[in-house]
């Protein structure tokens, strides 16, 4: 009897690039194909992508890629690692859009299959079945996998929290995972970001009261920035900003695009006669007039940065305005959300900011959300991912809580090859896994050579 195999290629000991190898037999399925960004040590770097060279070596094999949902560090390394694979990606349709607008940019469209599947779908890859099963996150159509394997099933869970009241859709599909449950599951790999909260993640109907709050008694012009990918918060802010006649403009290239995807799609809906276009906002008053931006982290050449630095050709930010930023800063970007803040308070405009609101929620279960879908679930053997190696090693803890045998739970790391039989788990082996850096349109040029000269020529100059 062969053996399971599973081998991160990223998403351990880190948040991002996350990548997930499922192997049995001849037949491999990659399961997501994100990306990282760079920290203040990677000078020049744009953006961070698993190692690849395991599937490079093994792409005869390779029957698919299997995404969870749209965002970045699910997706992102996919125009890169498509240069390589020629395989088909299956999503669902949101997931897909969001992926063919990456492909365009990158004139990889023409030949790349994508296969569109929704929740409760499912379909073989190999040896492999792979289920889509309905799950919450702050992007919609996000799914959980159950994955058939020869000796068992395996849900692998994505990105996911339970929000019992979401905006748009249903709940996630608990009651899959309990029958799954009941069946009996080998394995569960499960979403560690929020492992350290303890209690329940908030509903995102809760940051719909806030933006009502705000907009009620505000004269001024709103701008609001939150992640593009956030769909259900930009509907939000349109549904809100309609009920107190306010017109909506757009900008930021990764804003107007997702906002296109999502309506031609029937993902949101649009009050008529809401959206205008950012040239017209001149000839609107102010406190009849909503902004929605990109730059939630305080990136260089996104809207809110060049609005406050005064580099943006239609809108400048002045005393008039109220900025509110409705995201949490991602580990790493605090220093520039931080300068962006700062000049915005120069220029005398309101900043309202998470910090001290309930303008964002976290799209990651909390601690009561993990423990149901290990009660749920039931598995075998569990691994916990997409987190640092301290959220992996809480995850597994209460795992054990929870009453998963303490044999039969791997922290692992990026490159570990997980072996699963029927009745053991080890970590058996290790492939090449590690961080490869796209600078411009090079990928993998730079190496620890070049970043070593650059860090000289940062700090001492020529």
């Amino acid at each position: 009897m062969a053996k399971l195999k599973i081998i991160p290629l990223g998403g351990l000991g880190e948040i991002g690039k996350n990548l997930t190898v499922y192997e049995y037999g001849q037949d491999i399925v990659v399961v997501d194909c994100g990306l990282g960004f760079p920290d203040e040590e990677l000078y020049g770097v744009d953006v961070v992508i698993p190692d690849i060279t395991y599937l490079k070596q093994n792409k005869d094999r390779i029957r698919g890629i299997v995404i969870t949902h749209g965002h970045e560090d699910h997706i992102g390394a996919i125009p890169y690692v498509m240069r390589d694979l020629d395989v088909p990606i299956y999503a669902t349709p949101l997931t897909a859009g969001i992926i063919e607008l990456k492909l365009e940019e990158h004139d990889l469209l023409y030949n790349t299959q994508i296969f569109t599947k929704h929740a409760g779908d499912r379909f073989k890859l190999g040896c492999f079945e792979i289920e889509f099963i309905h799950v919450n996150h702050s992007i919609a159509d996000s799914v959980a996998l159950a994955i058939r394997t020869p000796i068992g099933v395996v849900i692998h869970t994505g990105d996911f929290k339970i929000d019992v009241t979401p905006i748009q859709g249903e709940m996630m599909d608990i009651a899959r995972l309990g029958q799954l449950g009941r069946q009996g599951v080998l394995a569960l790999l499960a979403d560690s970001t929020n492992v350290e909260r303890p209690g329940h993640t908030e509903s995102e109907r809760k940051v719909a009261e806030k933006f009502d709050q705000i907009f009620k008694g505000c004269e001024k012009r709103i701008i609001v920035t939150t992640f593009a990918s956030n769909i259900q918060r930009i509907q939000q802010i349109i549904n809100v900003a309609a009920k107190y006649k306010r017109k909506v403009a757009v900008t930021g290239r990764s804003m107007e695009n997702m906002l296109r995807v999502a309506t031609e799609l029937g993902y949101m809906e649009v009050p008529e006669g809401t959206l205008m276009e950012l040239t017209q906002i001149k000839g609107q008053p102010k406190d009849r007039t909503v902004i929605i931006t990109t730059g939630s982290q305080g990136e260089a050449m996104s809207g809110l940065y060049r609005m406050a630095f005064n580099e943006h050709k239609q809108i400048n930010i002045d005393a008039n305005d109220c900025v509110i930023i409705s995201a949490s800063a991602i580990p790493g970007n605090e220093t520039t959300i931080s300068r962006v803040i700062d000049e915005i308070c120069r220029k005398g405009a309101e900043v309202i900011y998470d910090r001290h609101t309930d303008l964002h929620v976290s799209g990651h279960a909390s601690q009561e959300e993990q423990k149901m879908v290990l009660a749920l679930t039931k598995p075998r053997f569990f691994i916990p991912v997409h987190g640092e190696y301290r959220m992996l090693c809480k995850h597994a803890d209460i795992a054990h809580m929870m009453g998963v045998d303490a044999n039969h739970t791997v922290v692992a790391e990026n490159g570990s090859v997980i072996e699963l039989s029927r009745k053991t788990v080890k970590v058996a082996d290790s492939v090449p896994a590690g961080r490869v850096f796209v600078d411009g349109s090079g990928v993998g040029d730079v190496g620890s050579v070049v970043l070593r000269d650059r860090k000289h020529l940062a700090e001492d100059g020529m």
